[in-house]
């Protein structure tokens, strides 16, 4: 066997979901196609659906892998699952996936399990409810993704809202901190300059009783020695 050089390594794991056969009357006669669902990921947080509709299938798995590369959708993950439990209603479908505990694997049917896979959720619990429409089924995996990673940016931005909320309690709180400080730094150096001012004025001589009254009595002895 001849040697054929090195594998490619493709960067995405394509998974066909469903092929449908397609034939439409023409004047010629009936013109035969085929249209294929496709899921594609890199099994590291990211998906895509591609539908791609053809004369072969080949072509038609071409088509739908190319649309999916170009819509991508990046999977929210809490270690090995999902954040949080979510709802979806897609036309007749209704999905519901919920976080599992780790070593569970992927409780899912096809369309979601290819979906799950796709994107490197490695444990999940799903229901499929409404239809058992393959295409129906995977789109409205993709909805609740897509609803799941918006709620996940919603709670990032509430998060980063309360944050900058307390940053700025808390510069409030040490520039009044920092107000009272200097007030009180101003009442104590006026209490300083005031002690200042009265020491170098110097002290206040206090009279007693006694030396008022001896005083007193000089003045009168001093008085009848002239009379």
């Amino acid at each position: 066997m001849a040697y054929q050089g090195p594998r490619e390594i493709k960067e995405f794991d394509e998974k066909i979901v469903q092929v449908n056969r397609v034939a439409k009357k023409t004047k010629g006669g009936n013109k035969i196609g085929f249209s294929v669902l496709m899921v594609i990921g890199d099994k590291k947080g990211r998906v895509g659906v591609g539908l791609g509709k053809s004369g072969d299938v080949q072509s038609a798995i071409r088509k739908g892998v190319n649309y999916a590369k170009k819509h991508l959708v990046n999977v929210p993950m809490r270690g090995r699952t999902i954040p949080s439990p979510i709802f979806v209603k897609l036309g007749a479908a209704k999905i519901i996936l919920k976080p599992a505990p780790v070593g569970a694997g992927v409780i899912a049917g096809g369309a979601v399990r290819a979906v799950m896979e796709a994107g490197g959720v490695l444990d999940v619990v799903s229901k499929v409810l409404g239809t058992n429409n393959q295409a129906s089924n995977v789109y409205a995996t993709m909805e609740a993704i897509k609803r799941l990673a918006g709620l996940v940016d919603l709670k990032k931005r509430v998060r980063a809202v309360e944050e900058k909320k307390e940053e700025v309690l808390q510069e409030e709180g040490k520039k009044e901190n920092e107000k009272e400080a200097k007030e009180e730094n101003k009442v104590v150096q006026e209490g300083v300059e005031k002690k200042k001012t009265s020491q170098k004025k110097g002290p206040v001589k206090h009279t007693s009783d006694k030396a008022k009254k001896g005083k007193v009595t000089k003045k009168k002895a001093k008085k009848d020695g002239k009379k």
